[in-house]
């Protein structure tokens, strides 16, 4: 993989970039940053062109419109406003986008209409998958790391149905069920069990905006109101597939179908995840993969589990030597540096759309611009 982008990225600096300068001003680091992941990415080839003699109003370009949707993420502007204003000032933005004049670029309606359409056809899920497939064909992935990030959202929280209890009819005199009466089994258990297709677990999971809850690195309880990005990452920072649930969510009832969809993608050896996926069913899933899971089980609720965590520690201290699996685990900061980079430098942190499937599309947007910038970094290392 590290050959055929550094043949990738001399093509791009001996050819596109000369050409590009020869029709427009002097680029910036930022315009070739955005040229570079545009010729990586090639999300145009996911668009049909617009076809000449139709009947109707003719449809305002699609391909420029996606184009200008990834320029946003990569000059990390907050709304689709300040993009059409940056592509009327700027002529080498406007025209790496596909657009010659400014009388050419539509008006925020459109693209609105355009976003709404990305968002129903999950185009950017096969644009992102197709570059992943291509990306690591034949090649074996070592470390993938699972974890998830607070989304805040512009939106009021829906309002929680209360469960419905099952009706239980127990006879006079006991108080023990019925012969016979079995409980429903949980999200986790149907995903572990292979009740539910990959498709149906999706569905499954709690898309609406509430509030959720996590523990932050300095030991505080964080809350927010949004929703929950959950992400697959290599040990080269480079996301692998992304969910969007609830905020409420568990991260445990995301990592088997987190975990399905990375498989189709890429082969693994070794699964990382924090304490907020110790969970038995998620560890046989893992092994039934082939890979080996790497969890941090916490020590709370669990006297068992800290004594045990002391000794370790103590004997490690004791005669200076880690176990492999410890060392691996710190391979786990490195999905936090591709969550840290979507917020700060693609966009992620200007949620400005509502409902999981929009909020998905805007941050689809960041994960594929992240991924083709930090493919383009890997022969650079």
């Amino acid at each position: 993989m590290k050959i055929k982008f550094a043949q990738y990225w001399e093509r791009i600096q001996g050819s596109l970039f000369p050409w590009l300068e020869e029709e427009l001003p002097p680029l910036t680091k930022l315009q070739q940053k955005l040229v570079a992941i545009l010729e990586v990415v090639q999300i145009e080839e996911f668009i049909p062109s617009t076809l000449n003699g139709c009947r109707g109003r003719p449809e305002k370009c699609r391909r420029a419109i996606i184009r200008s949707f990834i320029a946003k993420s990569v000059y990390n502007i907050p709304t689709t406003r300040n993009l059409i204003d940056r592509l009327q000032s700027d002529i080498s933005l406007r025209r790496i986008c596909g657009w010659e004049t400014r009388r050419e670029i539509p008006s925020e309606s459109v693209f609105s209409r355009a976003f709404n359409e990305f968002a129903k056809t999950k185009l950017l899920h096969r644009v992102h998958e197709n570059l992943i497939i291509s990306s690591y064909a034949g090649e074996m992935v070592g470390h993938v790391i699972t974890d998830s990030t607070a989304i805040e959202a512009r939106e009021k929280p829906a309002k929680k149905k209360p469960k419905e209890k099952p009706v239980i009819v127990v006879p006079e005199g006991k108080k023990r069920r019925p012969k016979g009466y079995e409980r429903e089994p949980t999200r986790l258990q149907k995903q572990a069990q292979d009740l539910l297709s990959l498709e149906e677990m999706i569905a499954d999971l709690p898309s609406v905006c509430d509030v959720g809850a996590k523990t932050n690195s300095k030991g505080h309880l964080q809350w927010w109101r949004g929703y929950k990005l959950h992400i697959t990452a290599s040990d080269n920072e480079i996301p692998l597939a992304a969910l969007v649930t609830s905020a409420s969510v568990n991260d445990s009832q995301v990592a088997i179908p987190l975990a399905k969809i990375t498989k189709q993608r890429v082969d693994n050896l070794y699964d990382v995840m924090d304490g907020g996926y110790a969970c038995d069913d998620v560890v046989a899933h893992s092994r039934s993969l082939g890979h080996v899971p790497i969890i941090d089980w916490p020590a709370k609720g669990h006297p068992e589990n800290k004594e045990i965590k002391g000794a370790e520690r103590l004997a490690c201290e004791t005669i200076n030597l880690y176990s492999s699996e410890k060392k691996r685990f710190e391979i786990r900061t490195s999905v936090e540096r591709v969550f840290s980079r979507l917020k700060d430098e693609f966009g992620a942190r200007f949620v400005r759309v509502r409902g999981a499937r929009k909020v998905l599309t805007h941050l689809m947007f960041g994960v594929i611009a992240l991924t083709a910038d930090q493919l383009l970094k890997i022969p650079l290392l």
